[in-house]
């Protein structure tokens, strides 16, 4: 299963101002301005959490105003610590509950290969294989970068709608759609000013505006046009543009789209107000039918300890403030 949930981390990157997060095995991640914390919970019902201080690249080397750089960082700061999160919580769970035992450094090392092969799985999957299809369905794609993108996104979103029903059905997957639901409804509850409990988040909706998914439709516009325009440039310096040619450009400029989406969204995440921003966003927010799930109390407060302990002593500063975050998990 953690294969599969590697596999989507690209689709679910984030950017957030105060608070943000997303669902892990059997737990939450909450991250907050300094330090994001994982709490799980154990079938015996006890909550643990593991919390770590955290500050970006972009704020240490003064890189918050360079553009299309910071998103990329951001893209590989967030995948960094998704993964890792992803790892504790599976590792964690199993070792408390006696169905493994403790690491090793083999078992570092295979999980260190298995980060690296869910990548390229993930690549292959939402990159490579729209490409395929695409140049199977269009053999002549040279003459219309655009048209050629434009297909090659319609096609990618179609699969990741098919893979996200298909593993949807599974147990494990529905868990976890349920602790992304208790996430949303905590940040809710954290941005009405409410005292956080359980009794106050199950109040909100588990669907969220600002939610990630909320946002791929715009990301899948921003990355049709972007490759449409490298691609033209290609064609300056190439006769034709094969599936191979195509595949390796988009890969090389992948930073390069994930720092201009980061850029485009950042910017409509002040402009939410818009018509047009919640048309584009209305695609992304019915998708979070699939990828939240109503959770039950228990759930509902191992998101409120992994909130509480990211924030740690500085909790009690926001409490009973209201905010709003640019995006959350």
């Amino acid at each position: 299963m953690n294969l599969l949930l590697k596999s989507l981390m690209m689709f679910f990157m984030k950017t957030s101002i105060l608070v943000g997060g997303q669902a892990v095995i059997e737990g939450v991640m909450m991250r907050v301005p300094g330090a994001y914390a994982t709490a799980l919970r154990l079938k015996n019902g006890k909550i643990i959490f593991k919390r770590f201080e955290f500050f970006s690249i972009t704020e240490k080397y003064n890189l918050k105003n360079f553009f299309i750089v910071r998103g990329f960082i951001h893209l590989y700061e967030s995948m960094k610590i998704g993964y890792q999160t992803l790892d504790w919580s599976a590792e964690t769970y199993d070792e408390e509950n006696n169905n493994k035992s403790k690491n090793t450094l083999l078992n570092s090392i295979l999980e260190k290969i298995m980060n690296i092969f869910s990548i390229f799985v993930s690549i292959g999957i939402f990159l490579g294989l729209p490409l395929y299809l695409s140049s199977l369905l269009i053999p002549n794609n040279t003459n219309s970068p655009l048209y050629f993108n434009i297909i090659s996104g319609l096609v990618r979103i179609s699969i990741f709608l098919i893979y996200l029903v298909l593993i949807s059905q599974l147990k494990d997957i529905k868990r976890l759609f349920q602790y992304h639901g208790a996430e949303h409804k905590t940040v809710y509850n954290f941005e009405s000013g409410q005292e956080l409990s359980i009794t106050n988040a199950q109040k909100f909706s588990t669907l969220h505006p600002r939610c990630g998914t909320s946002f791929i439709f715009i990301i899948m516009i921003v990355t049709i046009f972007s490759y449409a325009i490298l691609d033209s440039i290609a064609l300056l310096f190439v006769d034709n543009l094969n599936f191979f040619i195509r595949l390796t450009i988009h890969l090389i400029c992948l930073p390069l789209v994930a720092g201009i989406g980061y850029e485009v969204l950042k910017f409509l995440s002040t402009k939410q107000h818009i018509l047009i921003f919640k048309f584009l966003s209305k695609p992304g927010l019915l998708l979070q039918n699939i990828t939240t799930k109503q959770p039950d109390n228990e759930q509902v407060e191992v998101a409120i300890h992994a909130l509480k302990s990211a924030f740690g002593k500085k909790i009690d500063d926001f409490s009973g403030k209201k905010f709003t975050a640019e995006s959350i998990g």
